[in-house]
Protein backbone atom coordinates (compact mmCIF):
# COMPACT_ATOMS: atom_id res chain seq x y z
CA UNK A 1 0.00 0.00 0.00
CA UNK A 2 1.47 3.54 -0.66
CA UNK A 3 -0.59 5.01 2.14
CA UNK A 4 1.98 3.10 4.46
CA UNK A 5 4.91 4.71 2.93
CA UNK A 6 3.79 8.40 2.63
CA UNK A 7 3.95 8.34 6.20
CA UNK A 8 5.85 8.34 6.00
CA UNK A 9 9.85 9.69 5.79
CA UNK A 10 13.02 10.92 14.59
CA UNK A 11 18.46 15.03 27.94
CA UNK A 12 21.28 13.51 29.71
CA UNK A 13 21.59 10.85 32.04
CA UNK A 14 24.00 10.65 34.91
CA UNK A 15 24.44 6.79 36.33
CA UNK A 16 23.09 6.31 40.14
CA UNK A 17 25.18 2.94 41.09
CA UNK A 18 22.00 2.45 42.76
CA UNK A 19 20.36 1.68 39.54
CA UNK A 20 18.90 -1.93 39.20
CA UNK A 21 19.63 -3.54 36.10
CA UNK A 22 16.33 -2.98 34.59
CA UNK A 23 16.35 0.60 35.33
CA UNK A 24 19.89 0.99 34.17
CA UNK A 25 18.44 -0.17 31.09
CA UNK A 26 15.50 1.91 30.64
CA UNK A 27 18.08 4.61 31.48
CA UNK A 28 20.86 3.70 28.64
CA UNK A 29 17.74 3.24 26.01
CA UNK A 30 16.08 6.40 26.97
CA UNK A 31 19.69 8.19 26.88
CA UNK A 32 20.21 6.51 23.63
CA UNK A 33 17.26 8.59 22.30
CA UNK A 34 17.89 11.80 23.55
CA UNK A 35 21.71 11.75 23.04
CA UNK A 36 20.68 10.99 19.19
CA UNK A 37 18.07 14.00 18.55
CA UNK A 38 20.29 16.45 20.65
CA UNK A 39 23.42 15.69 18.65
CA UNK A 40 22.25 14.53 14.91
CA UNK A 41 21.53 18.13 13.34
CA UNK A 42 21.33 16.24 10.37
CA UNK A 43 21.81 12.72 8.74
CA UNK A 44 21.58 10.99 5.48
CA UNK A 45 20.85 6.90 5.33
CA UNK A 46 20.09 3.96 2.68
CA UNK A 47 16.82 1.85 4.27
CA UNK A 48 14.76 -0.73 3.41
CA UNK A 49 10.78 -0.62 4.41
CA UNK A 50 8.99 -4.06 4.45
CA UNK A 51 5.52 -3.48 5.63
CA UNK A 52 3.19 -6.76 6.98
CA UNK A 53 -0.36 -7.36 8.08
CA UNK A 54 -1.46 -8.34 11.25
CA UNK A 55 -1.15 -11.91 10.54
CA UNK A 56 2.65 -11.04 9.46
CA UNK A 57 2.13 -11.65 5.83
CA UNK A 58 4.31 -9.05 3.83
CA UNK A 59 2.17 -6.47 1.89
CA UNK A 60 5.11 -4.64 0.53
CA UNK A 61 8.60 -3.78 0.49
CA UNK A 62 10.54 -1.02 -0.65
CA UNK A 63 14.20 1.05 -0.70
CA UNK A 64 15.17 3.85 -0.84
CA UNK A 65 17.16 6.70 0.76
CA UNK A 66 16.64 9.73 2.93
CA UNK A 67 18.08 12.84 4.36
CA UNK A 68 17.02 15.02 7.07
CA UNK A 69 17.91 18.32 8.80
CA UNK A 70 16.72 19.63 11.88
CA UNK A 71 13.92 21.32 12.51
CA UNK A 72 11.35 20.13 9.81
CA UNK A 73 13.32 18.97 6.66
CA UNK A 74 13.88 16.22 5.02
CA UNK A 75 13.71 14.09 1.86
CA UNK A 76 12.32 9.89 1.34
CA UNK A 77 13.29 9.10 -1.86
CA UNK A 78 11.73 5.58 -2.79
CA UNK A 79 13.95 3.68 -5.58
CA UNK A 80 11.86 0.33 -5.60
CA UNK A 81 9.81 -0.86 -6.70
CA UNK A 82 8.22 2.50 -7.55
CA UNK A 83 10.01 6.35 -7.90
CA UNK A 84 8.40 8.76 -4.84
CA UNK A 85 9.75 11.61 -2.99
CA UNK A 86 8.45 13.11 -0.08
CA UNK A 87 9.60 16.12 1.15
CA UNK A 88 9.46 18.75 3.76
CA UNK A 89 10.64 21.77 2.81
CA UNK A 90 10.20 23.52 6.76
CA UNK A 91 7.40 25.04 5.67
CA UNK A 92 5.55 22.37 3.38
CA UNK A 93 4.79 18.96 2.70
CA UNK A 94 5.77 17.19 -0.83
CA UNK A 95 4.74 14.13 -1.81
CA UNK A 96 5.69 13.02 -5.70
CA UNK A 97 4.48 10.14 -7.27
CA UNK A 98 5.82 9.78 -10.25
CA UNK A 99 3.34 6.93 -11.48
CA UNK A 100 0.72 9.02 -10.85
CA UNK A 101 1.84 12.34 -12.67
CA UNK A 102 0.83 13.94 -9.20
CA UNK A 103 2.12 15.76 -6.18
CA UNK A 104 -0.04 16.29 -2.56
CA UNK A 105 1.16 19.76 -1.18
CA UNK A 106 0.13 20.58 2.47
CA UNK A 107 1.47 23.11 5.49
CA UNK A 108 4.14 20.92 7.25
CA UNK A 109 2.68 22.63 10.43
CA UNK A 110 0.51 19.92 12.32
CA UNK A 111 1.45 17.33 9.94
CA UNK A 112 4.73 16.75 11.29
CA UNK A 113 4.45 16.58 15.31
CA UNK A 114 3.33 13.84 16.34
CA UNK A 115 4.31 11.72 12.95
CA UNK A 116 6.69 9.58 12.99
CA UNK A 117 8.99 12.23 11.01
CA UNK A 118 9.03 14.15 13.79
CA UNK A 119 11.17 11.28 15.81
CA UNK A 120 13.89 11.78 13.25
CA UNK A 121 13.23 15.56 11.94
CA UNK A 122 11.64 17.01 14.74
CA UNK A 123 12.72 19.43 17.73
CA UNK A 124 14.68 17.84 20.45
CA UNK A 125 10.75 18.19 22.60
CA UNK A 126 10.19 14.50 22.20
CA UNK A 127 8.25 13.75 25.13
CA UNK A 128 5.81 17.15 24.20
CA UNK A 129 4.49 14.82 21.40
CA UNK A 130 5.06 11.50 22.72
CA UNK A 131 5.52 9.23 25.70
CA UNK A 132 9.05 7.46 25.97
CA UNK A 133 9.14 3.92 27.42
CA UNK A 134 11.63 1.66 27.03
CA UNK A 135 10.46 -1.45 24.50
CA UNK A 136 11.04 -5.44 25.15
CA UNK A 137 14.30 -6.22 23.38
CA UNK A 138 15.03 -8.02 20.55
CA UNK A 139 17.78 -8.20 17.74
CA UNK A 140 20.44 -7.42 20.01
CA UNK A 141 19.22 -3.92 19.85
CA UNK A 142 18.51 -2.06 22.54
CA UNK A 143 14.47 -0.15 22.04
CA UNK A 144 12.50 3.13 23.05
CA UNK A 145 8.82 2.59 22.21
CA UNK A 146 7.29 6.40 21.30
CA UNK A 147 3.37 6.76 21.89
CA UNK A 148 1.83 9.87 20.58
CA UNK A 149 0.20 11.71 23.14
CA UNK A 150 -2.77 12.86 20.63
CA UNK A 151 -5.03 10.38 18.90
CA UNK A 152 -5.32 12.16 15.67
CA UNK A 153 -2.19 10.04 14.26
CA UNK A 154 -1.76 7.20 11.58
CA UNK A 155 0.64 5.28 13.76
CA UNK A 156 -0.17 4.11 17.42
CA UNK A 157 2.99 3.21 18.29
CA UNK A 158 6.59 3.59 17.07
CA UNK A 159 9.64 1.33 18.50
CA UNK A 160 13.32 2.90 17.33
CA UNK A 161 16.40 0.20 18.12
CA UNK A 162 19.58 1.56 18.99
CA UNK A 163 22.69 -0.47 18.19
CA UNK A 164 25.47 1.15 20.28
CA UNK A 165 24.73 4.83 19.82
CA UNK A 166 24.15 4.36 16.16
CA UNK A 167 19.86 4.18 14.86
CA UNK A 168 19.06 0.81 12.94
CA UNK A 169 15.66 0.19 13.27
CA UNK A 170 12.49 1.83 13.11
CA UNK A 171 8.69 0.15 13.49
CA UNK A 172 5.61 1.09 13.28
CA UNK A 173 2.07 0.09 14.51
CA UNK A 174 -0.54 1.48 12.63
CA UNK A 175 -4.48 1.20 13.84
CA UNK A 176 -5.16 -1.78 11.34
CA UNK A 177 -2.23 -3.67 12.64
CA UNK A 178 0.10 -3.28 10.13
CA UNK A 179 3.46 -2.66 11.03
CA UNK A 180 6.03 -0.83 8.99
CA UNK A 181 9.58 -2.06 9.65
CA UNK A 182 12.29 0.40 8.65
CA UNK A 183 16.12 -0.54 8.26
CA UNK A 184 19.11 2.36 8.08
CA UNK A 185 22.14 1.54 6.22
CA UNK A 186 25.21 3.82 5.45
CA UNK A 187 23.73 6.64 8.06
CA UNK A 188 26.09 9.48 8.67
CA UNK A 189 25.68 11.56 11.02
CA UNK A 190 25.55 15.69 10.58
CA UNK A 191 26.66 15.70 6.87
CA UNK A 192 26.76 18.99 5.20
CA UNK A 193 23.10 19.01 3.39
CA UNK A 194 22.73 22.22 0.83
CA UNK A 195 19.31 23.84 0.79
CA UNK A 196 18.69 22.06 -2.13
CA UNK A 197 18.05 18.62 -0.94
CA UNK A 198 15.12 20.04 0.71
CA UNK A 199 13.99 22.47 -2.20
CA UNK A 200 10.97 20.87 -4.59
CA UNK A 201 9.88 22.23 -7.47
CA UNK A 202 6.53 20.35 -9.12
CA UNK A 203 7.64 19.11 -12.71
CA UNK A 204 5.85 20.19 -15.39
CA UNK A 205 2.65 18.78 -16.50
CA UNK A 206 1.88 17.45 -13.24
CA UNK A 207 -1.31 17.61 -11.17
CA UNK A 208 -0.33 19.22 -8.16
CA UNK A 209 -3.08 18.60 -4.97
CA UNK A 210 -3.40 21.02 -2.21
CA UNK A 211 -4.54 19.77 1.23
Amino acid sequence: MRAGARVLALCLFTAIPALTPALALAAGALEKLRSFTEQTHSAKADFTQTVVDRKGAKVQSATGRLAFQRPGRFRWEYDKPYQQSIVGDGEKLWVYDRDLAQVTVKKLTGALGSSPAALLAGSNDLEEHFQLAVGAGGGGLDWVEATPRTDDTLFKRVRLGFRGKELETMELADHLGQQTVIRFSHLVRNPSLGAEVFHFTPPAGVDVVTE
